[in-house]
């Protein structure tokens, strides 16, 4: 009779088991996403990216794989880089890496990315420079280049932009500052500019130009 009792036991501890990892293979299939977290976009909404990944209508959580997820958002010509992770609650986080845009061109209307592609012009995009006239491609692509190493609040300054070589200077650049300064200076030493608030303070709110193609001079507009 023990005999039978045990085995009894058994047989329902064994039932017991598998009925819980039945309801929790259930439970993990019919669940649904229950929260998205986006994070790291700047250029891309929140919306835009959950509807990339295929998500605003909150599918099964089973149905979506991060690998596909990701594939689909890297799509996006702003997004450089995306890790998609879940966790067995719902919960989908979407990290974003996105491109920088350097500057808007508004001879041809196309914006400049820190890979070198561009895009369209978005008139919703704002704190980046406009190019206000043509450039050499070569010399073009080398500013781009360094104007992707300076400090975004720097360059969200930076009103437009125009390509003014000189005899001595063939990557010479005006920059027209947001505060109605002006800027001189060349792709060689375009770091310089990111000095530029440190300046400001020394001029007293003082408004001219400021030559950081060859020295660090300003000078004063009447």
């Amino acid at each position: 009779m023990r005999r039978k009792k045990n085995k009894k036991k058994k047989i329902l501890k064994v039932l017991t088991i598998l009925l819980i990892i039945g309801g929790i293979v259930s439970y993990v299939f019919l669940m649904r996403v229950k929260n998205i977290y986006v994070s790291g976009n700047i250029l891309l909404t929140d919306q835009e990216i959950i509807e990339l990944a295929g998500l605003e209508n909150y599918p099964k959580l089973f149905k979506t794989t991060s690998y596909s997820m990701e594939n689909k958002i890297k799509v996006n010509s702003y997004v450089e880089d995306v890790k998609v992770s879940k966790d067995i609650f719902g919960s989908i986080t979407i990290k974003v890496k996105e491109y920088n845009l350097l500057l808007k061109n508004e001879l041809d209307n196309t914006m400049y990315l820190s890979n070198l592609k561009t895009l369209p012009s978005d008139n919703n995009v704002v704190g980046i420079p406009t190019l206000i006239n043509s450039v050499d491609k070569k010399i073009l692509e080398s500013f781009l280049k360094k104007l992707n190493t300076i400090d975004r609040t720097i360059l969200s300054q930076i009103s437009e932009v125009k390509y003014e070589p000189n005899q001595y200077d063939k990557d010479l650049f005006l920059f027209y500052m947001t505060d109605g300064n002006y800027v001189y200076i060349t792709t060689t030493r375009l770091n310089n500019i990111n000095k530029y608030d440190e300046a400001l303070k020394v001029l007293e709110g003082k408004k001219g130009i400021l030559y950081l193609d060859s020295g660090n001079h300003f000078q004063v507009l009447e």
